[in-house]
């Protein structure tokens, strides 16, 4: 898959199946829509683009809902270049662009730009200056200027729109399995691992903190979970602490994610590490002593194991 950094990169060299949106996620309802685009662009020589906007609009237009999103922005393209689209472009969200009339955004950027033959784009769509535009309107211009609409239906976006929602609130409730359920695959996150305080190693269990560069990443809630990585080659699974670590540390309020890794010793320092969640073992505790720790985190590393074994 070709991606763009801007919607001006894109040179046409045939006609297009187009659709636009933030597709975050990626999951089984927007894999639907894509699918759709592709079968519809092989079957008839056309090429496939997905025009996405960052940052998110909600970021740029009210940035004080601190917006949280289920993939960062390099994620959703590595997940959007599996379903078969060709062309993603991730075109620069700003307040000026966000003034671009309705008639410019279909004439100079739908059709002029990246020669669309086919737009497939919700029935809830709204576009242009102050969303003024809406479907009523794209189907009137796609009348004026030769391109075939296809609509999805109110029932095919609600699906997408609750899953979704749900994938969001599932995340933030700690409740991984729900999410990887409407994802249909495992939610992750992506960070470089970084120098920790290395407690873990005086209690027996050396951890790997990983760090997430985007502040907007969604973080799954305070808690221990059953993780897994692919460490060269092999998935490696390990016990992940999403907290402020009460029992060994005064708070500062920020939040570590810290993995220890089941019979693995490697140096892993500096290295981009992707952490999948699986289940979610438990809460954050405060004990009161490093034995009460090491002995719940023996119950933690056998409930891992157990996992491990049957997966």
């Amino acid at each position: 898959m070709n991606t763009y950094k801007n919607i001006d990169q894109y040179q046409a060299q045939k006609k297009a199946v187009v659709t636009i949106g933030t597709f975050d996620g990626v999951h089984y309802g927007h894999q639907q829509i894509l699918k759709k685009m592709v079968d519809r662009a092989r079957a008839e020589d056309l090429t496939t683009i997905l025009l996405t906007f960052f940052p998110h609009p909600r970021m740029v237009l009210q940035p004080e809902y601190d917006l949280k999103l289920i993939n960062t922005i390099d994620e959703r393209v590595d997940l959007v270049a599996q379903t078969g689209v060709e062309h993603m472009i991730i075109h620069p969200f700003s307040k000026e662009f966000s003034r671009t009339s309705a008639k410019e955004y279909v004439k100079d950027i739908l059709v002029d730009q990246l020669n669309a033959g086919v737009v497939v784009i919700g029935y809830d769509h709204h576009y242009g200056r102050n969303r003024s535009a809406n479907i009523t309107d794209l189907r009137k211009d796609a009348i004026e200027y030769g391109f075939e609409l296809i609509e999805i239906t109110k029932e095919e976006i609600d699906e997408v729109a609750v899953s979704s929602t749900k994938i969001r609130s599932a995340i933030n409730d700690g409740d991984v399995q729900t999410a990887n359920q409407y994802l249909s695959r495992n939610f992750s996150i992506h960070g470089t691992v970084v120098k920790g305080k290395q407690i873990g190693r005086t209690i027996g269990y050396p951890t790997a903190n990983l760090k997430v560069a985007e502040k907007y990443k969604l973080i799954p809630k305070l808690g221990v979970y059953i993780t897994s990585s692919i460490i060269d080659g092999e998935t490696v699974y390990g016990m992940t602490n999403i907290g402020k670590n009460p029992t060994v540390t005064t708070s500062d309020g920020s939040i570590t994610i810290e993995t220890y890794y089941l019979d693995f010793n490697k140096d892993l320092y500096g290295q981009d590490m992707e952490l999948f969640f699986h289940t979610r073992l438990r809460d954050e505790e405060k004990f009161e002593s490093l034995e009460d720790l090491k002995k719940i985190m023996a119950q933690d590393e056998l409930n891992t194991r157990t996992y491990a074994s049957n997966s």
